[in-house]
């Protein structure tokens, strides 16, 4: 990964993957322009989908949520370069694909400082033909076999000591070919310990349950067993989420 930094940015970027100008690939403009743009998703902001010449990739602008993005939608306090959310993020990413656990390849992250605040943006690859569990599971079940996969990749993840803070059930992505994919990686952190995993599956729990009375999704408590159980083939911890 390379770095540009100056007074006031950061720029960090993967040279093998990102053929744009690292300077300008972090403009919606910039994608225009060569007519590029191929997508985009709503959510907190609009996250774009652009291809380069080497891969598909996904362009986000980091918002605030909540009442306070009424004020501040999306400014961050400034410590230092290596804290921001986008170098952070893509900081944990490459730990993770180091780790061998499914995400999508870190490409370049900004960070632009005016004050004391700074603003970001992340490009990653874009998982191609996926889509995540709650998509999938209104229209269909899932074997045992991906069950398990989903959770022998939970179970990588934690052995690197990485907690998904915000780990549910749209934050698994299910490829064409049924490889389980995590994802949105923003505010996620490194800990100590293991208390923290058996909360962190919990929640997870909590969102599958959700979606049932939500969207009526195809999920019963075999699955979660299924998953656990992939859970325990990789990871170091041994764990029961009634």
């Amino acid at each position: 990964m390379q770095e540009i930094i100056s007074n006031n940015q950061a720029i960090w970027f993967d040279s093998d993957y990102l053929s744009a100008d690292p300077h300008g690939c972090f403009d919606i403009e910039y994608w225009r322009q060569r007519d590029a743009v191929i997508g985009s998703a709503k959510g907190r902001g609009t996250t774009w989908f652009v291809a380069d010449e080497k891969l598909e990739m996904a362009l986000r602008h980091y918002h605030r949520g909540g009442l306070f993005a009424k004020v501040n939608n999306d400014r961050y306090w400034f410590t230092d370069w290596n804290t921001t959310r986008s170098g952070a993020e893509l900081a944990l990413l490459k730990l993770l694909r180091d780790g061998g656990v499914n995400v999508p390849r870190p490409i370049a992250a900004r960070a632009v400082k005016k004050g004391m605040a700074y603003k970001a943006d992340i490009l990653v690859e874009k998982i191609a033909n996926s889509h995540d569990l709650v998509a999938q599971l209104q229209s269909q079940t899932l074997a045992a076999t991906v069950w398990r996969d989903i959770g022998e990749m939970i179970g990588k993840m934690h052995d690197l000591q990485v907690c998904h803070t915000d780990l549910n059930a749209h934050n698994i992505l299910l490829d064409d070919g049924q490889q389980p994919w995590l994802i949105d990686f923003d505010k996620c952190d490194c800990r100590e310990g293991d208390d923290w995993k058996v909360d962190n599956l919990a929640r997870l729990k909590r969102s599958f349950l959700k979606e049932v009375d939500k969207r009526a999704i195809k999920w019963c408590e075999d699955d979660w067993n299924a998953l656990c159980d992939g859970y325990a083939s990789k990871s170091q911890l041994r764990i029961t989420i009634g």
